[in-house]
């Protein structure tokens, strides 16, 4: 499998404008709805029958920017230098379960009719607050960095 993604070539598309010089481009919204035109899931209308507006250009190079065996080896080695692979895996295992685990709380918290807007209204609130504590002036830019790097050392230990 190595083998076969590292003969691989990387692709690059690229959106071309291709419109006239002389036309303006409007922003293209398949969902926008006129009055005179009716809207059906399975048949397009006219004006999306037309040539896209857009070309795509791909481009292709032999050289992969990512060596996947490269990648790999060290992979490997460092798995080799884990002394405690059962708490690596008990740690990814209960990331796993994090994740899942407030994906459902965000699904049942965005079920709640009104609860989603009072949350961003407290998001707002707070990024506002934030923004006037720590980065509007610069006395109060540098208490943030030194509060960070004192989070920094706190975390890591102090490493000399």
């Amino acid at each position: 499998m190595a083998a076969a993604t590292s003969t691989s070539m990387a692709a690059t598309a690229v959106l071309l404008n291709t419109l006239p010089a002389g036309k303006p481009m409007a922003p293209f919204c398949p969902l926008s709805r006129r009055p005179s035109q009716s809207f059906t899931p399975l048949k397009l209308s006219k004006e999306l029958r037309t040539p896209s507006q857009f070309a795509v250009k791909a481009s292709s190079s032999d050289e992969s920017p990512i060596d996947t065996s490269e990648l790999l080896s060290d992979l490997k080695e460092k798995w080799d230098g884990v002394e405690n692979k059962s708490t690596v895996l008990l740690y990814g295992g209960g990331a796993i379960v994090a994740v899942w685990l407030s994906s459902v709380v965000v699904g049942a918290v965005n079920a709640v009719p009104l609860l989603p807007k009072i949350l961003e209204l407290v998001g707002l609130g707070y990024t506002g607050w934030f923004v006037y504590r720590y980065l509007l002036y610069k006395s109060s830019r540098k208490e943030l960095a030194a509060d960070i790097e004192a989070l920094k050392k706190k975390i890591a230990g102090n490493i000399e």
